[in-house]
């Protein structure tokens, strides 16, 4: 597969460190376009671009196998008036300045997979497939014109897939490191009501989902890229506690999570507070097999 060339697009981040080795352990090429210098690091090459603007990094697209997007803004900010002018402009900006790079392009890419989010079904316990209605406030708002604009264009040489990515669980960063610090400092109670839905999944299961877009031909559209068995707030934290062998811990009241959010995380409150109860019905339609089903055993390979 050395001739198969994958861009990831801001591949700097989690999600991207943790798929460009693992494509690269499949026998991919990984090319990383990120906002810092061009370098070549062992297996990886970065060539720099800034999100906007075409320039000589397009061509790194021209000839490729596959490119992956995970530009954006990260939400875990306040929402001030700027916050929320970057972390929608920087989707879109990167999705409209990639597919006009594909348009370009002598050979476009087979596949152009966008990496997006469940927000788009807001707060709610009801459960969600890819045919749910969207929800309400700033998160729906940011995940409907994200991917408007990404099937806006059409690429007739290139799928087009959006992987809606739930809360992914990994080693060595992302959204499960802060919880693990809390509770090992018996800082791990329920937040909040605790009744808001956390849809997890594995990063290996995530980086699997990843591969199957790239090389499985039926995959185009939407996806809920998410684990078969979401849980409460309440019960992720009590078997994470249990996974670290620490016992009861007194739960964090609402007000408390605002004021900590604001003036110590300096995140908006919501990300802790709300949640959704997803499930990835077309991925199990296409088949796909999860290596980790149960939260306990996934905890148990992480940590």
């Amino acid at each position: 597969m050395m001739d198969k060339k994958v861009i990831l697009a801001a591949g700097t981040g989690f999600l991207g460190r943790s798929l460009a080795h693992f494509l690269i352990n499949k026998g991919y090429q990984v090319i990383i376009l990120t906002r810092g210098p061009s370098k070549v690091e062992g297996e990886m090459k970065y060539v720099q671009w800034d999100g906007i603007h075409l320039g000589d990094w397009a061509k790194e697209i021209d000839g490729s196998y596959a490119l992956v997007n995970f530009t954006g803004k990260s939400v875990n900010c306040i929402y001030t008036k700027a916050n929320r002018e970057e972390i929608i402009s920087s989707r879109l900006d990167s999705v409209q300045v990639l597919q006009e790079a594909i348009h370009k392009c002598i050979k476009p890419p087979k596949v152009f997979v966008q990496a997006g989010s469940l927000a788009i079904f807001g707060d709610t316990k009801e459960i969600c497939d890819e045919t749910a209605p969207n929800g309400t406030g700033f998160s729906v708002e940011v995940c409907q014109q994200w991917e408007e604009e990404f099937f806006k264009e059409s690429l007739p040489a290139t799928r087009q897939v959006l992987l809606r990515i739930g809360f992914a669980l990994g080693r060595d960063g992302g959204a499960l490191e802060p919880l693990t610090k809390l509770a090992k400092l018996n800082l791990g109670g329920t937040v909040g009501s605790g009744k808001q839905y956390i849809s997890w999944l594995h990063i290996d299961d995530l980086n699997e989902m990843f591969l199957q877009a790239i090389e499985n031909d039926t995959y185009e559209g939407v996806y809920n890229a998410t684990g078969p068995n979401p849980v409460t707030n309440k019960e992720f934290m009590r078997v994470l506690r249990n996974v670290l062998n620490k016992g009861w811990t007194p739960p964090a009241p609402t007000p408390f999570v605002w004021l900590g959010a604001y003036l110590f995380m300096k995140t908006e409150p919501s990300l802790a507070l709300t949640g959704r109860n997803c499930l990835p019905k077309k991925l199990q339609q296409h088949g796909f097999r999860f290596q980790f089903h149960e939260l306990e055993t996934a905890l148990k390979d992480l940590i």
